[in-house]
Formats: structure tokens, C-alpha cells, sequence
């Protein structure tokens, strides 16, 4: 029997590698004669570097960036097996949880550090990157990245502006792009983007992400008006029409500085991360996949990261169970959209700092994942 494990992480508390961990034990727990493959995933958010450097054998690099507000922080990015493509998570440099409550300010923040992950992984030999853009503090529609890339942004008395943010957007007069690094015309940049928000209007970047992000409604305005004029120069000055692309206003409007600044493909984030672990080969012959995340719910089937296992079971005749932290009383529906099961690992009542424990963690998964398997032998048994 070969049960394929492909969970994403159980985000704040375990990784998708220490998920698998848990689930191999379990399972072991009930045959050590079953042949288990760990397929961890992730769907171009967090733990995607994780999932990508462990399916191919890959390392990591250490980088110190500016976070989202100027402050040095450490981010880490990954070069896969190939030694050619680097993948970076944008949320490592750039992301909301770098920042208090207090903090959070989009008019303030900057994805100037993802720029220069963009640039440390040029200055390692990669000319393929793959960029997770999930999980941003900012709103500035990628002019941050563009100046750690060499992109000079200038005001109406011809002078630099460093390190725009969504609020200095209305104060750029013009775009500067040749200064660009050089090497991005060698690059082939895929971005991981599981939203379709155009970069303005009401399903943009800043009226529907921006409150998120901390921004009052009169912030909201403010960047909206500041990404629809940088739309303008981007169309003026760099040639890209990007502001109704859909994606572009994904990460506060990233997805458009990464269209026009890096010639960039918008791709769905599991089905990128599908491509590069395998999984469709590596399931062939499997009798289960079992995936899961932290919370199993109605949005799960619509991006999110068990729908890729879920999409690769149906092709292959293979029954997909997901194992979730909770499961929410609308998740019900997830087994007209194809899973066999949905199961929490959580057995009693219990409060969420506990739950989200990693040693109880793993201690409850495991036990899931050995009821799983107990049950699906049983149920051979009879056949």
C-alpha cells in the first residue's frame, strides 16, 4: 500500500515538512509496512521556499533586506535542485506579520525588500525565479521593488524619491527605467498569485486589501488615487498597460510592478508549486493522498493549497482526504467538490493557544493520521 502525504503548513504552528512528519508517524503507527511519500506544498504564501527546497533537494540563502518599514530584517530565500531558480517568498521582506498592529500603515510600507531578494538572487547565478507574493504589509503598487532594481522614481522638482511607499505614489512625476538591472532581460520570472483583483477600482489593491493592512477609509482614498496615477506613468513612461490585468493587484499592486518592471508571468500558486515537486508523477500508483491545512472551509476549493492534491487524485483515480486544524461547519461542501473525507486532528475541546501548540500539534496529528489509516484498512478488509 502507498499513501502520498502533500499537505500545506498549519500556518503560526507547524511547517508542511513537520506536518508530513507527524503524518508519516501516524501512519506508521498503524502498518510500518505501508510505503509513505512526503510531498510537502504550499500555494505561493507561506512556506512556499520551504516546500519548493525540499521537493528538489535544494539549499537556502541567508539575505538581510529592508523590511516594510526600513528596518533590517533577516530573509531567506531558496535556489532549488537546478542550482538555476531561485524562489523568494515577497512576505519574508515585505509581509504583515513583520509588523505590529501599531505599525501597520500601507501609505508607510515598502516592498523595497523585495527588491533586493530579487537582487541577491541575480547576484547567485539565478535567472529563474519563482516569486510567492502572498501575505503583504504594502500597498505601493511594487515602486519599491523597482528602485532596489535600479527604477529611479522622480518628483516634479526632478529629484529621487527614496523608497516610495503607497503614500508618496502621487508624488512621482516621472519614471526613470534606464538604470534597470541589466539582468532582468535575461530572466524569466514566474509569479505565484492565486487572486484575479485588477490593480484599481473596487476589487483593487487598496479597497479591498488596504483595510487589512491597516489603512483608514480616507488612506484608502488616498491610495487608490496614488495607484491610478502611477497606472498612468507606468503606461507613459515604462510602456505596460498592467492596471487591468488580472492579479495585478495582487500584494498591494506587486503583480502590476512585476509585470512592468520584470516582464512577469501571474500563475496560479499550487499549480506552479505541482510543477516543480511532481506530484502527479510521484502519486502514480498511490492507493490514498491525504493533504490538509489549518483550516478546512468553504474557500478551501478555491485556490487554496489542497486543491492542488485534490486535482491530481481526480486525474489518477485516487481518493484525496484532507486533515485540517478545525473544519469549519461550511466545509461540508468540499466533499461535493471532490474529497473522500475531511477529518480535524483536534479530538477534544481545547482553546486555541493550545491547539496551535506545535508539540500537541504533532501529537494530534499523529493520532489522526493513525485513525486514518486504521479505518482505510478496515475498509480494505472487507472488500
Amino acid at each position: 500500500m502507498k499513501i502520498v502525504l502533500a499537505p500545506d503548513s498549519f500556518k503560526g504552528c507547524l511547517s508542511a515538512v513537520e506536518v508530513c512528519t507527524a503524518l508519516h508517524a501516524g501512519i506508521s503507527a498503524a502498518d510500518p509496512r505501508i510505503e509513505v511519500v512526503q510531498i510537502p506544498i504550499a500555494d505561493g504564501g507561506e512556506g512556499t521556499v520551504d516546500a519548493l527546497v525540499h521537493a528538489t533537494g535544494g539549499h537556502f540563502v541567508a539575505a538581510t533586506v529592508e523590511g516594510p518599514l526600513g528596518e533590517r530584517v533577516a530573509a531567506p530565500f531558496g535556489i532549488l535542485g537546478d542550482g538555476q531558480t531561485a524562489v523568494i517568498e515577497m512576505a519574508a521582506a515585505a509581509g504583515l506579520p513583520l509588523l505590529s498592529k501599531q505599525q501597520r500603515d500601507p501609505t508607510r510600507t515598502s516592498t523595497y525588500g523585495t527588491g533586493q531578494l530579487i537582487t541577491a538572487a541575480l547576484d547567485a547565478g539565478c535567472r529563474s525565479l519563482i516569486i510567492g507574493i502572498g501575505g503583504s504589509a504594502t500597498t505601493d503598487g511594487g515602486a519599491g521593488m523597482a528602485q532596489a532594481l535600479g527604477v529611479r522614481m522622480i518628483d516634479d522638482e526632478q529629484r529621487e524619491i527614496p523608497r516610495a511607499s503607497g503614500g508618496r505614489l502621487q508624488d512621482i512625476a516621472a519614471i526613470d527605467v534606464s538604470a534597470t538591472d541589466e539582468r532582468l532581460s535575461d530572466c524569466a520570472v514566474r509569479v505565484a498569485c492565486d487572486v484575479d483583483n485588477p490593480l484599481l477600482g473596487p476589487r483593487g489593491a487598496a479597497r479591498v486589501y488596504a483595510p487589512q493592512k491597516g489603512a483608514t477609509p480616507a488612506q484608502v482614498e488616498q491610495l487608490e488615487a496614488g495607484l491610478a496615477h502611477y497606472a498612468e506613468l507606468l503606461a507613459r513612461d515604462v510602456g505596460k498597460s498592467v492596471a487591468d490585468v488580472p492579479g495585478a493587484g495582487a500584494a498591494g499592486g506587486l503583480g502590476a510592478g512585476l509585470l512592468a518592471f520584470c516582464d512577469a508571468r501571474l500563475e496560479s500558486g499550487i499549480q506552479i508549486v505541482l510543477e516543480v515537486v511532481n506530484l502527479a508523477e510521484q502519486a502514480q500508483g498511490a492507493d490514498l493522498i491525504i493533504t490538509g491545512e489549518g483550516k478546512l472551509d468553504a474557500q478551501t476549493p478555491f485556490g487554496k493549497a489542497p486543491t492542488g492534491p485534490l486535482c491530481v487524485g481526480q486525474e489518477l483515480g485516487i481518493p484525496v482526504i484532507a486533515v485540517g486544524g478545525s473544519v469549519a461547519a461550511d466545509a461540508g461542501q468540499l466533499i461535493q467538490h471532490g474529497f473522500a473525507a475531511l477529518f480535524s486532528c483536534i479530538p477534544e475541546p481545547m482553546n486555541l493557544t493550545e491547539a496551535m501548540n506545535p508539540d500537541k500539534a504533532r501529537e494530534m496529528l499523529c493520532f489522526t493520521a493513525e485513525q486514518i489509516t486504521r479505518t482505510w484498512l478496515a475498509g480494505r478488509c472487507q472488500r
